[in-house]
């Protein structure tokens, strides 16, 4: 076993041991094989009468039981014995109030490294007498078999919240590893009151905290690296009595197309010893990352610690939000750039989690397809959504949030028609809405979304901010916004069970 390695020992073993390659600027570059992101239909959760009934089983969250579980680790057992391994101790949570201690093992050093740079890291007194709360066992050469381990694939990612372990196989994508660390915060912290968000915060000169909720694509970590304001994370953090605190020590971000003039703090950090990339093509002879290159995946990334960024907090903790900003890439081109929402309609978007993905992004993709996850999040949210959403609106009220719905997709038109939101644009509201210039600007309500939405934003161009005065063809629009709001509707007959009537008078639902 390999303790503790620091990141310089780490990365010299990777690279002795030909796990990849040193990329022109001195970050480590990875490739993952066939698995270039999360492996959805592999997760399990080992079933326990203890937890039983906690737990909202289904496609996201996949029984396993105990004699399946116990074959898979068994083999599991007999996989590591004599071999080398890397063991990282370190902590998911910057709030001691509700840290939990993660013990990561791994096969390789490239994955030891990414599991120090994404957990917060104890200070080198603690870890002589350091005791795990979850220990993650990461085996990307050993593969599951569906006919004996009762497995979907190859590939099995199993939780065990009774034995407290997460077992890891088939997949080296190293978000695998930080996932199931935030699936089990999902599930043991609304029991200590404490909301666990898939978000970026970041905090203004004034001390006010800022959420941002968003899927991938959307700029989630874009608009959060904001030098005028200091970054607490870009993915993962709790909302507690106390405040808000992340639960990573770093970033895990999107670099598909990264430019230095669009996202200045993430490129630099992208080209620094210590940062892996992951699945990054780079020049053959100068080892430069083209980060326009998608032919191995477009999920792209880039992981490295905080302190990467100038800007990034040292404690992990704010306070409460002022703000809270929920983001959506509508390639229909109907949702407006930016509208206010009440509590109830934040916990009914918050349900919906609502964005979409364009063609070409996915196989045998050729038009616009909407997307709706949940909590901004469903793979990760072991408990019925509703939890979430009634802690959400409840914290919104007691510490009186605004709420912003800021669409960074398509204007004028769908995809293919219109064009994407320029981020200047989304920049500038964002900006107007958090420093409080949008408050007392006059809203119209949107005739079908029934959203709140400003006449008026400094430096954008008034007939942005109306999505249908955008639009040439207003029949069009008008046919595409009923079209998309009778998808909202269809996909929250689900929770509308679980919601009072105040949230049900929120929802979205088609005229005529």
């Amino acid at each position: 076993m390999q303790w503790n390695l620091p990141a310089a020992a780490l990365v010299h073993q990777a690279v002795a041991q030909r796990e990849g390659q040193l990329a022109r600027g001195g970050a480590f570059n990875a490739l993952t094989g066939k698995h270039t992101g999360r492996s959805p239909n592999d997760k399990f959760i080992q079933d326990h009468p203890a937890i039983r009934d906690q737990i909202h089983w289904g496609k996201v969250n996949q029984p396993m039981a105990a004699a399946a579980a116990e074959r898979l680790w068994a083999k599991a057992a007999a996989h590591v014995a004599g071999r080398e391994l890397y063991v990282q101790d370190l902590h998911a949570g910057a709030d001691p109030a509700h840290r939990l201690n993660v013990r990561v093992i791994t096969e390789t050093a490239w994955h030891s490294l990414f599991a120090r740079n994404m957990f917060r890291r104890p200070p080198l007194a603690e870890l002589a007498d350091f005791v795990p709360d979850f220990t993650v066992l990461q085996l990307p050469s050993l593969h599951a078999d569906p006919a004996s381990d009762g497995t979907s694939s190859e590939t099995a990612i199993l939780v065990d919240f009774v034995g407290r372990t997460i077992l890891i196989v088939g997949t080296s994508y190293a978000g695998e590893i930080k996932k199931s660390i935030f699936s089990v915060l999902n599930h043991l912290l609304p029991d200590q009151a404490v909301l666990p968000m898939h978000c970026s915060v970041n905090v203004g000169p004034d001390g006010a905290s800022t959420v941002f909720f968003g899927l991938s694509g959307t700029g989630k970590t874009t608009l959060s690296a904001d030098p005028k304001r200091i970054l607490l994370g870009d993915d993962e953090h709790g909302w507690s009595e106390r405040g808000v605190f992340n639960f990573e020590g770093g970033c895990y971000a999107k670099v598909i197309k990264l430019s230095a003039s669009a996202e200045p703090e993430i490129h630099a950090a992208t080209h620094r010893f210590g940062t892996i990339l992951e699945n990054v093509v780079l020049d053959p002879v100068t080892g430069e990352p083209d980060f326009d290159d998608a032919s191995l995946t477009e999920n792209t990334r880039s992981c490295y610690p905080l302190e990467f960024i100038a800007n990034a907090s040292q404690s992990g903790i704010a306070g409460h939000p002022t703000n809270i900003v929920m983001l959506t890439a509508d390639a229909f081109g109907v949702l407006p750039p930016i509208s206010r929402l009440t509590p109830e309609q934040a916990m009914y978007h918050f349900l919906s989690g609502y964005t979409a993905k364009v063609a070409g992004t996915e196989k045998g993709l050729k038009e616009p397809q909407a997307t709706f996850s949940t909590c901004f999040g469903a793979p990760f949210m072991p408990r019925h959504p509703s939890v979430y959403a009634r802690m959400l609106g409840d914290y919104m009220r007691r510490h009186q949030v605004n709420c912003w719905l800021v669409n960074t997709g398509w204007s004028a038109g769908p995809y293919g028609t219109g064009e994407r939101m320029k981020l200047s644009y989304t920049r500038a509201m964002v900006d107007a809405a958090l420093s409080g210039k949008l408050t007392a600007v006059p809203m119209q309500a949107h005739p079908e979304f029934g959203l709140a939405m400003p006449e008026a934003c400094p430096d954008v161009p008034c007939r942005v901010l109306s999505p249908r005065e955008a639009w040439s063809d207003h029949r069009a629009y008008d046919q595409m916004a009923r079209e998309v709001a009778g998808r909202f509707a269809l996909n929250f007959t689900q929770f509308e069970p679980y919601v009072g009537d105040e949230v049900k008078a929120a929802a979205i639902r088609p005229r005529g």
